[in-house]
């Protein structure tokens, strides 16, 4: 019996962005990544800023093309795919940025940004769009009576829950959350967490995290890839990884962590 492909591999990937001048030289944001996610496996990208994580997960979303290299997606070549090829893997990937502030339009109304993707998308009636939309936003803890709140009408964490209502929409299968639990506190940060676990649960996600925080991490992910200047350093089980560090750049992201318990198993919050 064949192995099942894994839902994500990334072959020598680069992405080099223009110098600002003619003697600039070319920033090399990803330099030669090799990365695979096995679907059900949640994998964090953690590095400092300027690592090139959040790059890599756009890149991954096509939201950025990269210079060379390879991302295969559930066995599909994803960078040969143009115009309407590229929609259905649109629906199968979706991004959840930091800032929700921002990444929401402020001009929509709650139910209006959860039912825009399948505004776009088409299925069903504008009366079934919003009956599926109000849904979608009891699923993520939004009562369906703050349906006509704007964005900046709501807390930071009610933001993201509207944020994670909207990416599961499309029902996607791959979930990339860049830094999202980035401006919270830590009880707004254990409610999304538990919630992204329920979700996972009903809905069969796979989750890819983009964050500097290793020690959050260690507590929600299944494998942890370290970034340092463009490359993946080091990748593996989050066990292995907080016991045995074995790049330089590892041991100094978690001497940065106050105490650090080696996490057994991603808790249930």
């Amino acid at each position: 019996m064949e192995a099942e492909p894994p839902l994500v591999r990334v072959c020598g990937l680069t992405k080099r962005y223009p110098g600002r001048g003619r003697r600039e030289a070319p920033v090399e944001a990803l330099a030669g990544i090799d990365l695979t996610i096995t679907r059900g496996v949640d994998l964090a990208l953690v590095g400092q800023s300027g690592s090139g994580k959040s790059t890599l997960a756009r890149c991954v979303a096509r939201l950025e093309e990269p210079t060379s290299g390879q991302i295969w997606f559930d066995g599909a070549d994803l960078l040969a795919l143009r115009g309407r090829r590229l929609l259905p893997f649109r629906e199968r990937i979706q991004l959840i940025l930091q800032d929700s502030a921002t990444a929401l339009d402020p001009r929509l109304r709650a139910v209006e940004i959860v039912s825009e993707p399948l505004d776009v998308l088409g299925p069903g009636d504008r009366r079934e769009r919003r009956r599926r939309a109000l849904e979608l936003m009891e699923t993520v803890g939004l009562p369906a009576a703050w349906a006509e709140r704007r964005p900046l009408e709501l807390s930071g964490g009610q933001r993201q829950r509207l944020a994670i209502a909207r990416a599961l929409a499309v029902k996607p299968e791959l979930l990339i959350l860049d830094e999202a639990f980035a401006g919270l506190d830590a009880s707004i940060q254990a409610q999304i967490a538990g919630l992204l676990r329920e979700l996972q649960g009903r809905h069969g996600l796979t989750y890819l995290y983009v964050s500097h925080d290793l020690a959050l991490m260690g507590l929600l992910v299944d494998e942890v890839a370290i970034m340092f200047e463009g490359r993946i350093v080091e990748q593996g089980a989050v066990v292995r990884i907080f016991s045995d560090p074995r790049h330089p750049h590892t041991r100094a992201l978690l001497a940065a962590v106050p105490s650090r318990p080696i996490p057994a198993a991603p808790p249930a919050f």
